[in-house]
């Protein structure tokens, strides 16, 4: 078995409990939850994911998330992932909630804002590799290497509602 989600209908009600990959199998909406990270000075983590992983080998992503599970809010979903994924304990700040068209199927996506006080600690066998970007850094490498779409629409979203 998947790991569990909570199946949800187009207005974000739970309906029910499924397995995920049966969910994102069917088109089931569920809950995913995220962050883009931050450092003090404002730079924007980085990561590329593995070249064995399942979805998008080698892509790079700007966001750190997951699924979230039964009975989890999406915002303590981002800080727990963060933690299991980066090694990285920050609060979260909920920038957005939106109904993603994803690649892999439609879901709930809620974005989330973390402000990192240290380096993060990813296992290298998942993120080969990380950095801090600034935003003008950031827009010229999405037009060089290959970044996941979907996590490419959530900081899209992201960098339009962050700063209100």
């Amino acid at each position: 078995m998947d790991q569990l989600v909570e199946g949800v209908d187009d207005q974000d009600e739970v309906l029910g409990v499924a397995d995920r990959a049966e969910a994102v199998r069917r088109g089931w909406l569920h809950r995913v939850a995220t962050s883009v990270c931050r450092d003090a000075d404002g730079r924007i983590l980085v990561h590329r994911r593995s070249d064995r992983a399942a979805r998008f080998p080698g892509y790079y992503e700007v966001t750190v998330g997951g699924p979230v599970a039964p009975g989890e809010s999406y915002e303590r979903a981002a800080a727990r992932l963060l933690a299991e994924k980066f090694g990285a304990r920050a609060p979260v700040r909920p920038v957005v909630r939106f109904l993603c068209r994803g690649v892999s199927g439609p879901y709930w996506l809620g974005v989330h804002e973390a402000v990192l006080a240290g380096e993060p600690r990813p296992d290298p066998e998942r993120v080969p590799w990380q950095g801090w970007m600034s935003e003008d850094e950031l827009r010229l490498a999405v037009w060089r290497w290959p970044f996941t779409p979907d996590g490419q629409d959530a900081f899209t979203r992201y960098l339009a509602l962050a700063r209100r």
